[in-house]
């Protein structure tokens, strides 16, 4: 475990929780919110240098070797949780600053950048070198200008390149006595080692884990980064991104819906 002197003060503020190992981060901060332990009145935030039974979306593992981030946020909420909830974290998670400095990169050598894909996963596709330009733009958002393609149906289905996923995003709900008090945010980072999915461990998706260093890795020489932070400033980095997120997604609460499009109208006019 790091020494307590490598967290920030700004993590002490999210009451932060650091342990060698965890089951789940999600589920053990969950548990703790529910008998008690914890103020769901306030946020939380837990890490974990390994899982022993991660959790992805729908029930899969998450497969948790050392040298990457697991990462669970709780924050308070006191209105409906919907699904554009997970494309604002994304969105916020690729504003990181090691996700934009390696972007730079990457898109001065004329390579896909990472971006969201819809709904939950960060990372890019694999693709021809010279359909680069075009792919970028319908397959990783990044920017306001690409948003409107990720909800697309007719791209989305004739998407059939493999994605390489750098990160996973599980949103669930907290709830006491039958009443929503708020909602954990698990964040699945691959920094120093990106799991090497089988047949059986991939599950049926159709998708190959990266990780940053990997990422940074493909880059030439001289275009590389010295070091990839360290994980306690990716926990700083990734809190900070995920307290944007909730920050926006409560904004655009604030007001009463009127019709079915009313979030993603807000959402897309808060971006322009």
């Amino acid at each position: 475990m790091p020494p307590l002197t490598s967290f920030s003060t700004y993590l002490s503020e999210l009451n932060h929780r650091h342990v060698a190992s965890s089951a789940s981060t999600n589920s053990e901060l969950i548990e703790a919110l529910q008998n008690g332990a914890l103020d769901v009145a306030t946020v939380h935030v837990l890490t974990a240098e390994t899982q022993s039974a991660g959790r992805g979306q729908h029930g899969r593992s998450w497969q948790s070797p050392r040298g990457n981030v697991y990462l669970s946020l709780y924050h308070p909420v006191h209105m409906p949780i919907s699904g554009l909830l997970s494309l604002i974290i994304g969105l916020e998670l690729a504003k990181m600053p090691v996700i934009q400095t390696l972007n730079e990169q990457l898109q001065a050598q004329g390579l896909t950048p990472i971006g969201v894909k819809w709904a939950n996963d960060l990372g890019f596709y694999q693709q021809a070198q010279s359909q680069s330009k075009e792919l970028s733009k319908e397959q990783s958002i990044t920017d306001s200008s690409v948003l409107d393609s990720v909800l697309d149906s007719d791209v989305a289905n004739q998407r059939t390149l493999p994605f390489n996923k750098l990160a996973g995003i599980l949103i669930e709900p907290v709830t006491k006595a039958s009443r929503l008090v708020g909602v954990v945010l698990g964040i699945g980072l691959n920094v120093q080692a990106a799991p090497k999915l089988t047949t059986q461990t991939s599950e049926g998706m159709s998708y190959q884990a990266i990780s940053l260093q990997d990422i940074n890795e493909m880059l030439p020489l001289e275009s590389r980064s010295a070091s990839l932070p360290d994980l306690p400033m990716l926990y700083q980095q990734m809190c900070k991104a995920l307290m944007a997120a909730m920050t926006r997604f409560e904004h655009l609460g604030i007001e009463q819906p009127t019709g079915h499009t009313y979030y993603l109208d807000s959402f897309w006019s808060s971006l322009r």
